[in-house]
């Protein structure tokens, strides 16, 4: 039997890339070939499914301290992930952010040189962020922003949340107050003028805009296609034409819930299974009850890493994933 591991990272634990590993594993054990596949869905890890990072710039941080942001330029195409240069994670999570002064010039001054070293090709990759800057910084940090004009510039969105709602519905997770929500979204209608005025493009209406605190808008402006992110990474990695071939895809990650089917990974791949009359194992640390409805009405066969293994399960994630995927495979 032909096994595709199409999964992404159980957040926190293991990377996506062990996780298929995992299942590989247990193919191996169960006496079935394996196609390892780590995907993401535009936000925290496409960098690393991309093909991982083979440069490194000292950028500003989301609070003005300087971090090493790691990127990727490959025979023309770079590929940047904001986390790495604006993300929520360098500044010590919510408790340490300033919210209001968080911003994404560090994004673009990897853009930048990425367009100095004659990229012609350039992936932003957007989620986790610090910021809800509507993209400005990013935007003042591309010198000549005209350039991106000569190059296919595409922006990887996890969520399809529009430019003005970006502060209502991220900034708390960033840890903004309730007044700060308030003041934050007036900024993003002020930046939203801004842009109209000095690119002549409306980023109120465009979907996903809002993403990573309005980044994606910013760079919309200036000439990025917004995509949804597991699209972009399933035609990069193969996965369509893998899974057509295989008789049985495993997918999961840290936690199924209702948003795992708002164009995340798992949802995508079980959504892509039913249409193509494909077995599918969902295997996941944790379960909501939501998350498992939603999966099992599109036909799949959820598998909870913490019901099966207790509630230390999720530090001995490989080891639990490689167990229930053979267990899960020994029924086929």
């Amino acid at each position: 039997m032909r096994v595709l591991a199409a999964v992404d990272k159980f957040r926190g634990t293991a990377t996506a890339g062990q996780v298929a590993r995992a299942i590989a594993d247990a193919c191996w054990t169960t006496g079935h070939e394996c196609v390892e596949m780590p995907l993401a869905d535009g936000g925290e890890g496409t960098l690393d499914v991309l093909g991982g990072p083979n440069r490194t710039l000292r950028v500003e941080g989301p609070l003005g301290a300087p971090v090493d942001a790691p990127w990727r330029l490959h025979r023309g195409t770079a590929v940047i992930e904001m986390a790495l240069a604006s993300g929520l994670q360098l500044v010590g999570g919510a408790e340490h952010n300033d919210p209001l002064a968080a911003s994404t010039v560090g994004t673009g001054q990897l853009i930048d040189a990425a367009l100095n070293l004659g990229a012609e090709r350039i992936i932003v990759c957007v989620g986790g962020s610090a910021t809800t800057d509507g993209g400005l910084g990013a935007v003042q940090a591309v010198s000549t922003p005209a350039r991106l004009k000569r190059v296919e510039f595409v922006v990887a969105c996890d969520v399809d949340t529009l430019f003005l709602d970006a502060a209502n519905v991220f900034a708390p997770q960033k840890g903004a107050t309730a007044a700060q929500v308030k003041f934050l979204s007036s900024r993003l209608a002020g930046t939203a003028e801004h842009f109209r005025k000095r690119f002549d493009v409306d980023v109120t209406k465009v979907v996903g805009g809002g993403a990573a605190g309005g980044l994606a808008g910013g760079l919309h402006a200036i000439g990025a296609q917004l995509v949804p992110g597991f699209s972009l990474v399933a035609e990069e990695c193969g996965f369509y034409e893998a899974s057509v071939e295989c008789d049985v895809i495993v997918t999961g990650e840290g936690r199924l819930d209702d948003t795992s089917f708002s164009g995340k990974v798992v949802g995508s791949v079980v959504q892509f299974a039913r249409r193509h009359d494909k077995r599918v194992v969902v295997i996941c640390g944790d379960v909501a009850p939501e998350g498992k409805r939603m999966a099992s009405q599109s036909g799949a066969e959820v598998v909870s890493l913490r019901e099966q293994f207790g509630d230390d399960a999720m530090n001995f994630t490989e080891r639990c994933v490689r167990e229930a995927a053979e267990r899960a495979l020994a029924t086929a």
